[in-house]
């Protein structure tokens, strides 16, 4: 496999503000919490992390607002050797944030205020094309505006670059536009905001992705948590089989398997090959509690991958 090859992420960075309460407040009350967490989010991170921890040299394109948290995301992103030069802090916005509410029985409850994510524009993309042109995987998600993400689609078509595309949080898109992307990978959920149909099994997976393949996409990957993923193509469709665990919180586990297969196919790995990685890599995710800190390095990945061959 090619080492270290360089992955772009356009999208978005928050912070997580998560909080554990035996209940939920009423209107006009003040009850005490139970326990307090603060982590650093946002899809495009996530996955940006997954890449570098993955072995892969990771530039971020994303925006952060002037406050406590825009100093803070970029020094993180420094101290995990990822490139923060396109980084860029916006006057007189707040930071993504995500407040969550979780309650005893497990519900969470979960606000996002885009903030300075929603500024990330096309100029910026253009500001960013010399880091863009070097890199050998563009991959993106929906939490910036639309036209940024369409914008940086076109950018890669012209100049021969590689796109992933994670259509999250599932939202009305143009498939013209994301056709621009070689690879489109939603989840269950996401592929039915997509093609307009229940996706709740491989079958129905696959009923999806060869319509969206119908419709212009080039290639779609399904992923399905703990069945596996699904690939389509023009060339046909496959299963490809996930690794069982037993998880103890799922969350993040898509921007683990983003994250990792981009560095997986970047690095050379057959296409297959890559999805079965990223899928043991977004397993491994599951075993511990929360996002990026559940993220596993690559000389752990290895050794769980030697095991499984």
């Amino acid at each position: 496999m090619k080492s270290a090859p360089h992955i772009a992420v356009v999208g978005s960075a928050n912070i997580d503000l998560t909080t554990f309460t035996d209940r939920m407040p009423r209107a006009g009350e003040t009850i005490f919490g139970r326990e307090f967490n603060l982590g650093f989010g946002g899809k495009g991170a996530n996955q940006a992390v997954a890449a570098r921890l993955c072995g892969a040299r990771v530039s971020m394109i994303a925006r952060v607002g002037d406050d406590l948290f825009g100093p803070a995301t970029i020094c993180d992103y420094q101290a995990r050797g990822i490139d923060a030069s396109r980084v860029l802090v916006t006057p007189g916005v707040s930071s993504g944030v995500a407040p969550i509410f979780v309650d005893s029985s497990g519900q969470n409850r979960i606000l996002v205020v885009k903030g300075a994510n929603d500024r990330l524009l096309p100029a910026d993309v253009d500001a960013a094309g010399a880091v863009l042109r070097e890199a050998d995987c563009i991959v993106m998600q929906l939490e910036i505006p639309l036209e940024t993400v369409y914008y940086t689609l076109r950018f890669a078509r012209a100049h021969g670059i590689r796109t992933i595309l994670n259509p999250a949080p599932g939202q009305p898109v143009d498939l013209g536009e994301i056709a621009n992307a070689d690879y489109v990978i939603p989840n269950e959920t996401e592929a039915e905001a997509l093609c307009g149909m229940p996706v709740r099994n491989v079958e129905e997976a696959r009923v999806c992705a060869e319509g969206l393949l119908e419709r212009g996409l080039r290639r779609v990957i399904v992923t399905l948590g703990e069945n596996g993923a699904l690939l389509a193509g023009t060339d046909g469709s496959r299963h490809v089989p996930p690794y069982r665990v037993q998880p103890t919180d799922t969350t993040g586990a898509g921007d683990a398997f983003i994250g990792s297969f981009a560095c997986f196919l970047a690095s050379g790995c057959e296409e297959g090959e890559a999805i079965a990685r990223a899928n043991l890599y977004a397993a491994l995710s599951t075993l511990a509690v929360g996002t990026q800190k559940s993220f596993v390095t690559r000389e752990r990945f290895e050794q769980e991958w030697a095991k499984a061959a």
